[in-house]
């Protein structure tokens, strides 16, 4: 696995946790903030065919 997969799992499994405890805490802003990080981490993973958990988010050309 290359840096820049692993960076990016990282980040999605990091901001996933974030995204739990702003949940948790009743955070609702916080809550949208990382909902948005979260989805852009997913786009960015699909663009380049990463796979995140069990899925295999579609290469598209990198």
């Amino acid at each position: 696995m290359d840096a820049f997969t692993t960076g990016l799992l990282q980040r999605i499994r990091t901001t996933e946790s974030d995204l739990t405890r702003a949940r948790e805490t009743g955070d609702d802003f916080l809550v949208e903030v990382e909902q948005g990080e979260l989805d852009d981490l997913h786009r960015l993973a699909s663009e380049h065919g990463v796979e995140v958990g069990s899925r295999l988010i579609s290469h598209q050309g990198v």
